[in-house]
């Protein structure tokens, strides 16, 4: 088992930054994030494996920015220009299969961070 925990988050005015942590007992080789906003589903956001492949929601594409530390077990997930319709709770979610693995569903699962942006 897997645990994760995020950190990072906060409560923002539109249009400005925060980044995201997430820390891993253990090294998975597909890391990402993903959120829930009130009343929808959850989404993924970005993910990033360890070939290298990175993916973006297109609603983030040029705002956010995630990255890896490997030595350290460790996610990031830089967020900048952000806008109300990014207020969610933001999970972190892992897995020992490539993100590219078809029908890829994450096994890991953090307890997520809250980012509340507004206008």
């Amino acid at each position: 088992q897997v645990h994760l925990v995020e950190s990072g988050g906060g409560s923002v005015q539109s249009g400005g930054s925060l980044r995201l942590s997430c820390t891993a007992s253990e090294f998975t080789r597909c890391m990402g994030w993903s959120r829930q906003a009130p009343g929808k589903q959850r989404e993924g956001v970005a993910a990033i494996d360890t070939d290298g492949t990175i993916a973006y929601a297109d609603s983030v594409k040029g705002r956010f920015t995630v990255s890896r530390d490997n030595a350290k077990n460790t996610l990031y997930l830089q967020m900048n220009d952000l806008k109300p319709e990014d207020t969610a709770m933001y999970y972190c979610a892992a897995d020992s299969r490539s993100c590219s693995s078809e029908g890829y569903y994450p096994s890991y699962w953090g307890r997520g961070t809250q980012v509340t942006v507004s206008s």
